[in-house]
């Protein structure tokens, strides 16, 4: 059977995705193309076809209007606040399997076997090649030291991967700790935060900042677009530590089965056959990410940009932070006051 694509245009699209014997419908928040070449392996693999709905906004929402009518068996999806949400919400369920256990770190997946980390990718910073030094780029902490006041560039402290990382510092240094070094953080702000990871590279290159925090597949995109590439060049990758622990923060995209799944037994071979070390290769080496089986292959390029030791605090103690961490932000007024301590 062949393989179909659905691409949405928007979430609550009217678009269905058909239901047949011995295939998987998955919702991704991920876009077609990136995910094709897995499911053309699985298909080839197991003779399983794939149909696909492109949900990047509203999947939850979706499953919940849905209800056990919805027709998909599987979510994929980026970042650990997406995966607690849909498992938060019910739209989930949970899934037993030895091979997923095996294959995955406990830290990288729910403790109640409700969504699985698939890649992994780092939240490093991207320092001027010009004008920092190498080693100049300790910790997490040291960000909020007044010697990088002026020169920091971010995307706002509202997005997922700013909370993520921010829940990170209150999960290993408190809450009072990690509002002193968020207003810090901001005080060393050249301007307000905008845009996204790739806008703050751009910024580096044009002289307004010297460092920007990002995720690590940034780069292989910025590579990868002509129009960037000299962005990129201008800029290198250091991974900060957290202090009391000397390691990395990572954040996952990751797989889920819905509640409804009516196809479940494919949908367990497909998480399953996702762990496989072809499967990790392929995937993350097309989104330029780190596979979470330890024994997959890294992809060269994603290999060459440096090593770090990722930290192994489980995501879900750091996802409980979520709510006191969008607090902090608005309480420091991170997105509206860089460069100041009022």
């Amino acid at each position: 059977m062949r393989v179909s694509l659905i691409a949405l245009a928007a979430a609550g699209a009217a678009t269905a995705i058909p239901a047949y014997a011995d295939e998987v419908n998955i919702y991704s928040y991920r876009q077609p193309e990136l995910i094709q070449p897995l499911l053309d392996a699985f298909t080839a693999e197991t003779g399983i076809a794939t149909n696909v709905a492109f949900v990047d906004k509203g999947l939850v929402e979706r499953l919940q209007a849905e209800g056990r009518r919805s027709p998909a068996d599987i979510i994929l999806t980026v970042d650990i606040s997406r995966l607690t949400e849909a498992k938060d919400a019910g739209v989930t369920r949970p899934v037993e399997s030895e091979t997923l256990a095996a294959n995955i770190p406990p830290a990288l997946r729910d403790t109640d076997n409700h969504w699985f980390g698939l890649t992994t990718r780092a939240r490093i910073v991207y320092a001027s090649k010009d004008r920092v030094a190498e080693g100049e780029i300790t910790t997490y902490e040291d960000l909020a030291d007044p010697k990088w006041k002026g020169r920091i560039c971010t995307r706002s402290g509202t997005h997922v991967y700013t909370l993520g990382l921010l829940s990170a510092v209150i999960e290993h240094n408190g809450e009072e700790a990690a509002e002193t070094w968020l207003t810090g953080l901001r005080e060393n702000l050249a301007k307000d935060p905008e845009g996204n990871d790739r806008a703050q590279v751009k910024s580096i290159w044009a002289g307004e900042c010297d460092i920007s925090l990002g995720n690590t597949y940034y780069m292989g995109a910025m590579l990868d677009d002509p129009e960037q590439q000299e962005w990129a060049n201008s800029v290198r990758i250091d991974f900060p530590t957290f202090a009391d622990n000397g390691k990395t923060h990572v954040n996952i995209s990751g797989v889920a089965m819905t509640a409804s799944a009516p196809n479940e037994e494919e949908a367990l071979k497909f998480m399953e056959f996702l762990t496989s070390p072809e499967a990790q290769r392929i995937y993350s080496s097309v989104v330029n990410e780190y596979p979470t089986r330890p024994d997959a292959e890294i992809d060269a390029r994603v290999a060459s940009w440096g090593a770090f030791t990722a930290d192994d605090t489980p995501l879900t103690d750091i996802a409980s932070h979520r709510a006191e961490a969008l607090k902090m932000v608005e309480r420091v007024d991170f997105d509206g006051g860089a460069g100041t301590d009022s």
